[in-house]
């Protein structure tokens, strides 16, 4: 973001990449040039987020196949995160798994009962080359390692398990967005 925009302000909206796309099941590649146009695929990372009415959003979900996810995501206690991460690593996963309710813009409409811990840190870089470590519990914790599973080729589908699995995919293949 420029110092002092609103995220997203100067983005462009762009197509949502849905699952059953190869790009979601494949590996990104790290970003090795934080160069303008990295800055404006986050602009444009937080318009798509935001128009979506999601609360994260990696690159591989609009085409890109780089390392690098946005978020504006609140915690269990209602605090606000903001922010992106490019290059990012899960560095830590503990505390408690709780299974909860997981949705994803690549599979709009659907969710499922997924397994995470409640604390998470990730660590990476700002747009700007500049070491950032993010800390997340609850609702957050969630969203940043589902997120980073986007950048490894996974979505939370592949973290499904059993009937919940099942109950999944026979949803997905009666989607309206998969005709």
């Amino acid at each position: 973001m420029r110092h002092g925009s609103i995220p997203g302000a100067r983005g462009r909206v762009r197509p949502l990449t849905l699952l059953g796309d190869p790009l979601l099941h494949a590996p990104c590649k790290d970003v090795s040039d934080f160069g303008p146009e990295l800055v404006t695929l986050v602009e444009d990372l937080f318009a798509t987020m935001y128009a979506a009415q999601g609360v994260g959003l990696a690159a591989n979900q609009v085409g890109e196949a780089l390392r690098v996810f946005v978020y504006d995501c609140p915690d269990d206690e209602d605090v606000r995160h903001l922010g992106h991460v490019v290059n990012p690593r899960l560095v830590e996963t503990d505390g408690v798994v709780l299974r909860g309710p997981e949705g994803c813009l690549s599979l709009p409409g659907l969710e499922a009962g997924t397994e995470r811990y409640d604390h998470a840190v990730v660590e990476g870089f700002t747009m700007t080359g500049e070491p950032v470590r993010v800390h997340g519990t609850g609702f957050f914790a969630r969203c940043l390692q589902h997120e980073c599973d986007h950048l490894e080729g996974k979505v939370y589908a592949d973290r499904v398990t059993g009937w919940r699995h099942r109950r999944l995919m026979r949803q997905v293949t009666r989607a309206s967005w998969r005709r």
